[in-house]
């Protein structure tokens, strides 16, 4: 879907900029470094530093659907769920379906994406493509490109690479963009698989962080959610134990396998089995996170010695936040501020000032919209979001968001389907708990229920204040809101019947 003229030099655009968007899965801000945090002095983030000191970070940048494939989807759309179709970890995008890879292919750029694709479909819309079957591995990954494609994750038909699947990636991504044609302007989306669980690290970093505790953070010892008045379980800590154990007991049926079993926690009480858990986790994760920082570095150095730096926008940026001891949890799915955030960096040199920071509300569905921009393309009608590169330059329109809006499908009792609106201090959320349908949810409903918290008070999160007669009318407001947001983006569930009467209840 081609959208505004083909791209040229010319007055208005005289070199269009080349974009090289990493994307990592998972690695959250908590270990970036650059957003301050109980771990800022420990993780490997000297080349994210780099982008930050040359470019802008975003402060506020949220994900719209906490999880892999949706916000993936998301990212390449500028669509929310509903519209892209892409609601859980089971759907490919629809055939056909715009993206800002083929916008761009159509307006004189080159496209390709190399790494992790989860999209179980044929990538659409790029010029090339070499992509993991599904997660892919850690060690000596399999990829699969327009000769040995075949849908699904099946990686039978791919073709194995020695190494370590960041530093893999990293290099096909290099091979690939010394075979680009110099005249045009490329998009690269180089995709690491990492940080995600089983959280591998090569082994330069296997002595990282030996013998030494990670700080906790405060509310790693939440074992009770009436404490806090959280309507649900959540993923915690112990279960991510079960399956070191599994992998342990079972390698040849778990369907993965961890770095640095077997673990011990025989023995231990409840207290000393989840501090011992999060050491384990923490520090897997900082080492796995080691790596992409290395590889970013390694990116940025191949666009020095180009002499392409200049004309090149480097954008990195992970598919959602991730859970590293917050409120005794694992993963990611909620709307809970650790989950929802998405880290941000930018580096422009002709028009982003260095060591900025921008506290604007940015969605991941403004991402295809940005790109349009800077490649000098009107913005398709195709994507949802907004460009925010006059907000990049310091010049914020008035009329700019000052909330969001956020949907999770993939229903199970302990994380129900839930939506909510979050603005620049409150945020409301309704857990709905019906599957509606959707791929890989639980059958098993729960009951409606409703969570506020008033983030400068309670930045943690800690006091579900819901009902409490001080946020009466903020409450009342942001029902408002959320309503208001669902029409905005035609997410009103009109197609599903259990909801009606489940709307129509909650929100009279």
């Amino acid at each position: 879907m081609g959208c505004g003229p083909k791209l040229g030099k010319n007055q208005n655009n005289p070199e269009p900029p080349n974009i090289l968007f990493i994307l990592s899965d998972d690695h959250t801000s908590q270990a970036w470094g650059i957003y301050g945090g109980i771990l800022e002095d420990y993780v490997q983030n000297s080349n994210i530093d780099r982008l930050a000191s040359e470019g802008m970070v975003l402060n506020n940048a949220f994900c719209t659907n906490s999880i892999c494939s949706p916000s993936r989807a998301s990212i390449l759309t500028g669509q929310y769920s509903h519209l892209n179709q892409v609601y859980t970890l089971s759907e490919p995008l629809p055939r056909n379906h715009p993206n800002i890879a083929r916008t761009l292919s159509n307006n004189g750029y080159q496209s390709a994406v190399i790494g992790k694709w989860h999209l179980v479909g044929k990538p659409e819309g790029f010029d090339y493509y070499n992509v993991l079957p599904g997660q892919g591995r850690y060690w000596n990954p399999i990829f699969k490109s327009e000769g040995n494609w075949s849908d699904g994750y099946d990686s039978s038909t791919g073709t194995e690479h020695e190494g370590f699947s960041t530093d893999v990636v990293t290099d096909l991504t290099i091979e690939h963009l010394n075979k680009r044609d110099k005249n045009k302007p490329f998009l690269m989306f180089c995709n690491f698989k990492a940080t995600h669980e089983p959280f591998d690290y090569p082994e330069r970093y296997k002595d990282l962080y030996k013998d030494i505790d990670i700080p906790e953070p405060e509310n790693l010892l939440d074992f009770d959610q009436n404490n806090t008045g959280r309507t649900f379980h959540g993923q915690t800590l112990e279960r991510l134990a079960i399956r070191w154990e599994k992998a342990t007991k079972h390698p040849d049926e778990f369907w993965t396998d961890y770095p640095g079993l077997p673990y011990p926690l025989e023995g231990l009480d409840s207290i000393q089995r989840r501090k011992k858990i999060y050491q384990k986790l923490v520090k897997d994760f900082m080492r796995c996170g080691a790596a992409v920082n290395d590889n970013i570095g390694k990116l940025l150095d191949y666009l020095e010695e180009q002499g392409i730096a200049e004309n090149t926008i480097v954008v990195y940026t992970a598919d959602q936040g991730y859970f590293l001891g917050e409120h005794g949890f694992f993963d990611k799915r909620l709307i809970y501020e650790e989950s929802l955030r998405m880290p941000f960096v930018i580096r422009y040199p002709k028009e982003i000032k260095g060591g900025q920071r921008l506290d604007d509300i940015i969605l991941n569905i403004d991402f295809a919209a940005l790109l349009a921009d800077y490649a000098g393309i009107e913005k398709p009608a195709y994507i949802q979001g907004v460009s925010f590169r006059e907000n990049l330059k310091g010049n914020t329109p008035r009329n700019w968001r000052k909330q969001m809006y956020y949907r999770y499908w993939l229903h199970h009792p302990d994380r129900p389907a839930h939506f909510g609106v979050r603005n620049e201090r409150y945020k409301l959320a309704f857990f709905y708990g019906q599957d509606l349908g959707m791929k890989g949810t639980s059958k098993e409903t729960t009951a409606p229920t409703w969570e506020f918290y008033d983030l400068q008070r309670d930045p943690k999160e800690q006091h579900n204040a819901y009902g409490e007669l001080e946020y009466g009318a903020i409450i009342k407001e942001m029902k408002l809101a959320m309503l208001q947001e669902r029409d905005k983006y035609g997410d009103t569930d009109v197609d599903y019947d259990v909801m009606k009467s489940i709307l129509a209840r909650e929100f009279q």
